[in-house]
């Protein structure tokens, strides 16, 4: 208490943050199976003795404002409560064991629920968001990346950056309870300029900087969650997720499940995928997360899918891992003919998109290796009159199949292109899936062509290690379909990918 009162005094006068060194002992072990034999009787009597538990029970006796007898009859409730709880929990019939068939661990990963708001109080704006400088802004861009067959200007043309802002300010008017927080949030519009608008639009408890801890920005946002508000925290760079290892993977992924339902968690994750800079801050993780049961990951790399998908993030009460590539914030719709819709709508978070229809190959992408399938799939067209019908997954887990199937029931054959390192790809996983669901109708086996197994280079090597059109035709060539007069320009014959392997590289 004399510490508390110490340091409380400390922070009143501003002199903080403070740091209170608590020391307490164990007396049991740390497992069942531990016996406790590295400490002697007399170190266990030791402590006991400075018990706080003991010695406060008996400077409440001593000052008279208790009975021993009271203090013994609380103890011994607890006592009972405590045991009849116990019984209760190993009691068959009280709490009979689940089924050795049971689907309930599926069914309470994820609530799969819709909330609009989870408060009826008025949301907080510091102004009206009709007035707010970045919605006017951006009511007077093109929302298609073509303008009578030419491309919009990038300052005129509405981006991804714009897609995400304008579905996170339809959902902050809404429901009061929803923050967004991480490093840099609030000053400059947020690392990518992604929220630029939001720090006139919103008060500081609402949108606010955080410390440079991965651990704690997670960590705060699972918390947040759990106690039934709706929260969007930010990564700054993939590279940074394990910093927040567990609270990812031990604690945003399972608390829904291990409260059997209980507990909802309408938290959404952003995390920008880098480039350019090189070998801490270009990486992609999705392969990470996915491999994470309880999570729903989404990759939109278009305005129209970015804005559709995060409306849907922001009322569902999953948690949602959302990446974001830092080489598209600037890129125009390209595939929606009539642009992004200024009003509001969703993409479920497990379709993906056909972006080219195609009758002699199917190309399957994840990422920002959309734009480079589509290049690709100009130049099967111009130079050997090959149709790629090209697919977008946008999400990676959940994921219906179903469109993926059949495309590659009609087709035969299937490239699978990402920009996540080629060694555990989630793509490997499509393709292992793929295989099994469509063996019968495939005229060869499902190819994946990813970066490199390097860290990532420096930004002078990059067309050395990310995904290039070339590398896209060449697998074609030597895997799927052989191209009349084609010369390959890299290697990808089995024995090339077999010593990569034996390498590590």
């Amino acid at each position: 208490i004399d510490a508390f009162r110490l340091k409380k005094a400390v922070l009143e006068e501003g002199l903080g943050p403070v740091l209170l060194d608590t020391i307490t002992y164990r007396f049991s072990g740390h497992s069942p199976s531990d016996a406790s034999s590295y400490r002697s009787k007399d170190e266990v009597e030791h402590w006991q003795a400075a018990d706080s538990l003991i010695s406060f029970r008996e400077r409440l006796a001593a000052s008279g404002l208790v009975t021993v007898e009271k203090l013994d009859q609380v103890r011994e409730d607890v006592r009972e409560l405590v045991f009849g709880m116990f019984k209760l929990a190993a009691d068959l019939e009280a709490s009979p064991r689940v089924a050795i068939d049971s689907e309930l661990v599926a069914s309470v990963m994820f609530s799969n629920r819709r909330v609009e708001k989870f408060d009826d109080r008025t949301p907080e704006f510091l102004q009206d968001p009709a007035e707010n400088p970045r919605v006017l802004q951006i009511r007077g861009k093109v929302r298609t990346a073509l303008q009578d067959g030419k491309p919009v200007p990038k300052m005129k043309v509405f981006n991804v950056r714009d897609a995400i802002f304008e579905a996170m300010l339809h959902r902050f008017a809404i429901d009061p309870t929803m923050i967004a927080f991480g490093e840099e949030n609030r000053d400059w519009g947020g690392a990518f300029a992604v929220y630029r608008g939001l720090t006139e639009a919103l008060p500081y408890h609402r949108l606010f900087n955080a410390p440079i801890s991965e651990a704690g920005i997670v960590g705060a946002a699972v918390g947040y969650g759990m106690e039934g508000g709706r929260v969007v925290a930010e990564v700054m760079y993939a590279d940074f997720m394990p910093r927040a290892g567990d609270e990812i993977f031990n604690q945003l992924s399972k608390w829904q499940a291990m409260s059997a339902g209980q507990l909802t968690m309408p938290v959404v994750l952003r995390i920008s995928v880098g480039a350019k800079y090189g070998a801490q801050h270009s990486q992609d993780f999705s392969a990470l997360v996915h491999h994470i049961p309880g999570l729903k990951v989404v990759y939109p790399v278009t305005p129209y899918d970015a804005k559709g998908m995060m409306n849907a993030a922001l009322v569902g009460t999953d948690p949602v891992v959302f990446f974001e590539s830092q080489k598209l914030y600037d890129m125009g719709e390209q595939f929606v003919a009539a642009g992004v819709p200024e009003g509001y709508y969703e993409i479920a978070l497990n379709e993906p998109s056909l972006k080219r229809p195609g009758k002699d190959l199917t190309i399957i992408t994840l990422g920002p290796a959309l734009y480079t399938a589509i290049e690709a799939a100009d130049e099967l067209a111009e130079r050997f009159g090959l149709a790629a019908e090209v697919i977008d997954l946008r999400a990676i887990c959940p994921l219906n199949y179903e469109p993926l199937v059949a495309s590659a029931r009609k087709t035969g054959k299937v490239l699978l292109v990402s920009d996540a390192v080629e060694r555990g790809n989630v793509l490997q996983t499509v393709a292992a899936q793929l295989t099994q669901l469509c063996f019968d109708d495939l005229d060869a086996a499902p190819v994946v062509v990813g970066s490199r197994n390097w860290i990532t280079p420096a930004a002078e090597l990059e067309t050395m290690f990310f995904p290039q059109v070339s590398w896209l035709l060449d697998a074609v060539h030597e895997q799927l379909l052989p191209l009349k007069d084609y010369q390959p320009q890299t290697n990808r014959t089995p024995g090339e990918l077999a010593r990569r392997s034996r390498l590590g590289v």
